[in-house]
C-alpha cells in the first residue's frame, strides 16, 4: 500500500465521513485513502464533533473535521504570525519559564491581545519547524520528545481542595501576619545532572532560604524543608504556599514534622506566589540555569542567601530582609 504523509485534504475528509457512517473498518479506511491506519485513528480521535449540550450529535462531520484541524494549525502558527510574541517567549523558556508561567503570566499581565495557552507553547517546542531550536532543554524534564498525551498524569488530585490558594486566609495574602512563606524549586539544565536549589520566602519580612537538593523527590525535599525550620519557633513557620509540582505533593510531612500548613496556587498562576518568583529571578543573576550546582555548595547557598538578605528593599521602609526577620521574631517572643 502505497502511504501518503502529507496534510489530509478536505477531500480526504469527506470520503471519511462516508467511510465512518458506513462503519468501515479502519484498515480498509486507511486502505482506500492510502494513508497508514494510525493516520486514520489519529484523524478521527482529534478532529470528531463533541456536543456538550446534545451529545447524540457527536459524530465525524467532514467540513466540521476539517475546520478543527485548521484552528489547530492556525494555533500553533500564532507563534509564527506574531514575531514579537514568539521572541517573548523563547526568552522566557531560556529563562527557565514553563509553559504553564508563560501563558498565565501573559493572561495576568493584559499587556499582549494574543491569547497562548500552554498547549500551543508545548506544540510549539516539540513543532517539527521549530524542534532545531532545542528550547525542550529549558523544560523542567527536558524531554527530547513529548510524551504520550495518555501517560501526562494531571497533578491536581494530588492537592485537596481545601488547601486552594482561594481558601488561604486573607491575612496571608495582605501580609499583615508573620511566618507564612512562598516556595518554589529552581531548575537547571539536565545535561548537569538533577540538582536543584528549593527557594523559601517569607512573606513579610520578604527573608530568603536555600536549600540544595540532589533530586526532585519530594520526599527528601520536604525532610530538608523541616530540617531547616524546625529550629525556628512555631508563629515563624506557620505556612507555605507551592505551586501544584510533584516535587511539593509530600506537602503533609510539613503539617506533620513541623505543624506548618501548605496551600497551593491555582493551575497556570505562578504570580499567585509573586515574592518567590521575584527572588528567583535575582537568585538567576547568580546561579543561572547553566550553573553546575555539584560545585556548589550549601554553605556557598548560604553565603548567598546572605547577601540577599542583607540587601535593604523600599518595600520594606529600605531595612534589610535579615533586620525585618529578627524584628518580627522578637516581636512574637
Amino acid at each position: 500500500m502505497s502511504r501518503c504523509y502529507t496534510q489530509i485534504t478536505l477531500a480526504d475528509r469527506r470520503r471519511l465521513h462516508q467511510l465512518v457512517a458506513a462503519k468501515v473498518p479502519v484498515n480498509e479506511m486507511a486502505r482506500q485513502l492510502g494513508r497508514h491506519r494510525s493516520t486514520i485513528y489519529r484523524e478521527i480521535k482529534r478532529n470528531t464533533f463533541h456536543d456538550r449540550e446534545l451529545p447524540e450529535y457527536d459524530g465525524y462531520y467532514s467540513t466540521v473535521a476539517h475546520d478543527i484541524a485548521r484552528d489547530r494549525r492556525c494555533r500553533l502558527r500564532k507563534l509564527r504570525r506574531h514575531p514579537a510574541l514568539r521572541t517573548q517567549i523563547i526568552n522566557q523558556l531560556e529563562a527557565r519559564w514553563s509553559p504553564e508561567q508563560i501563558a498565565g503570566r501573559l493572561l495576568s499581565d493584559g499587556l499582549s491581545r494574543i491569547r497562548v495557552c500552554k498547549e500551543t507553547i508545548y506544540r510549539f517546542i516539540y513543532s517539527k519547524e521549530e524542534y532545531e531550536l532545542g528550547l525542550y532543554q529549558y523544560l523542567a524534564e527536558a524531554r527530547r520528545k513529548r510524551r504520550p498525551m495518555h501517560s501526562r498524569k494531571p497533578r491536581d488530585g494530588a492537592f485537596p481542595a481545601s488547601q486552594r490558594i482561594s481558601q488561604r486566609p486573607d491575612f496571608i495574602r495582605d501580609r499583615s501576619r508573620f511566618g507564612h512563606w512562598e516556595g518554589d524549586l529552581l531548575i537547571f539544565e539536565r545535561p548537569l545532572g538533577h540538582a536543584n536549589v528549593t527557594t523559601l520566602v517569607e512573606r513579610k519580612s520578604r527573608y530568603t532560604v536555600l536549600i540544595k537538593n540532589p533530586s526532585r523527590h519530594s520526599g527528601p525535599i520536604m525532610d530538608k524543608i523541616i530540617r531547616a525550620f524546625s529550629p525556628l519557633p512555631a508563629f515563624a513557620r506557620q505556612s507555605f504556599t507551592f505551586d501544584r509540582g510533584t516535587e511539593f505533593a509530600g506537602f503533609r510531612a510539613l503539617e506533620d514534622g513541623i505543624g506548618a500548613r501548605s496551600w497551593f496556587c491555582d493551575p497556570s498562576a505562578p504570580w499567585q506566589k509573586g515574592t518567590v518568583e521575584n527572588t528567583n529571578k535575582r537568585i538567576r543573576r547568580y546561579l543561572p540555569g547553566t550553573t553546575d550546582l555539584a560545585a556548589v555548595s550549601q554553605r556557598d547557598l548560604l553565603q548567598l542567601t546572605r547577601h540577599l538578605n542583607n540587601q535593604p528593599r523600599k518595600c520594606l521602609g529600605y531595612m534589610t530582609p535579615a533586620e525585618a526577620f529578627m524584628a518580627h521574631l522578637q516581636d512574637g517572643a
